[in-house]
């Protein structure tokens, strides 16, 4: 088959003859019809993150069509469309039976080398998958679009650890929804129940993609004003098209304390931090008000400095957001129902061969582009 193939730092290759994958039992094969290249394509592309150890086929937010059944396999069809988790969870261990499935210690992350395994992702033709994670889409929803589910399925597991609400396995395994009195997750899920999680101001800290779609989720989630910082700003107006009720250049002298002035004199009662750097982090955990939350999403850098008395003096409670955990189905029926937009999003879709080209100037980053999806077929 054909793969786009990293084969050193920043250097691929367009395998024509790449091997075709064969799914074992439990698995089906997904023909590739749209794959997006994520943040973490391109910040471990040139080898930085330690979590692309070449030869790799990268790419995790993809669609296709299944065309072929390992043994076993019940409750799918040749020819369903899907979509797909980006984490392979064994499924088995303690967390994932509790349903935290994005902490399962025998995780795979589709497109990943780390060193400890190599599981080659979607920017070729076909991929084998387990069903475990596996979610139809609808027929009206293009591959395209259906792409986005695994960004925005991370912004909403983020708004959902702010809303108090950790989903953990909140929909059954073929992607469909349970009853909120089966798992009492009190959310807007798209069941029976009317209640949907409200907050109140949230700044949100990076306007990239992710970001981007925080910001919805968080106005999709019913809270009340939304605050988006950062030094883009073509990226703050489209936030602000996109539901930010104010938008702050991260330049601005003061930015923190301007915040919480805004936000009544002490502070929002949520940040969301989505770049993963020194200042923005700082940011994060200095708008908030006493008691607050800040939930960190980016993941750039491993190490950063960090306001400790800020922390404790001001009681101040810090959560790390893990990818996602059964966001999937509400996922792509807000994608479907324009609730999350995500064509304001859509930089450029591109034919698989030209990758290379892509992956440049996503890295070189002097375009403004947000999201480039990748046609295999």
């Amino acid at each position: 088959m054909k793969a786009l193939v990293l084969t050193a730092p920043s250097e691929f290759n367009y395998d024509t003859s790449f091997p075709d994958p064969t799914p074992a039992a439990g698995e089906v094969l997904v023909k590739v019809a749209a794959c997006g290249i994520c943040g973490s394509d391109i910040h471990g592309m040139d080898g930085r993150s330690g979590r692309r150890q070449m030869p790799i086929v990268m790419g995790h937010e993809a669609a296709g069509e299944i065309i072929a059944l390992g043994e076993g396999v019940e409750g799918w069809k040749l020819g369903e469309r899907v979509t797909f988790d980006s984490t392979e969870y064994c499924g088995e261990c303690e967390e994932c039976k509790a349903g935290f499935v994005n902490l399962c210690p025998n995780r795979k992350v589709l497109g990943v080398s780390p060193g400890e395994y190599r599981r080659h992702g979607c920017f070729a033709e076909k991929i084998a998958l387990p069903t475990r994670i596996l979610y139809r889409i609808p027929d009206e929803l293009s591959y395209e679009k259906a792409a986005f589910a695994e960004p925005v399925s991370i912004a909403l597991h983020a708004v959902n650890l702010a809303d108090g609400i950790e989903v953990g396995e909140a929909f059954t395994q073929d992607g469909e929804e349970e009853s909120c009195e089966a798992k009492e997750c009190g959310h807007d899920c798209g069941c029976d129940s009317e209640e949907e999680a409200k907050g109140g101001t949230a700044v949100v800290v990076g306007a990239g993609l992710i970001g981007l779609l925080v910001v919805q989720a968080l106005k999709a989630r019913g809270w009340e004003k939304v605050i988006a910082v950062d030094l883009d700003d073509s990226r703050l107006e489209l936030a602000r098209k996109l539901g930010a009720e104010e938008t702050f250049n991260a330049k601005q002298e003061g930015l923190a304390m301007h915040i919480r002035k805004i936000c009544g004199g002490d502070g929002a009662d949520a940040s969301f931090e989505v770049v993963g750097a020194g200042a923005p982090l700082d940011l994060a955990i200095r708008c908030v008000r006493k008691g607050g939350q800040i939930v960190l999403i980016g993941n750039l850098q491993p190490n950063t400095p960090f306001p400790l008395q800020e922390v404790v003096t001001r009681q101040l409670t810090i959560k790390g957001s893990c990818s996602c955990a059964g966001e999937y189905p509400e996922a792509i029926r807000r994608i479907q129902d324009g609730s999350i937009q995500v064509e304001p999003l859509l930089s450029a879709v591109a034919p698989l061969a030209e990758g290379a080209g892509w992956f440049k100037r996503l890295y070189d980053n002097k375009e403004g582009l947000l999201k480039v999806v990748l046609l295999p077929a």
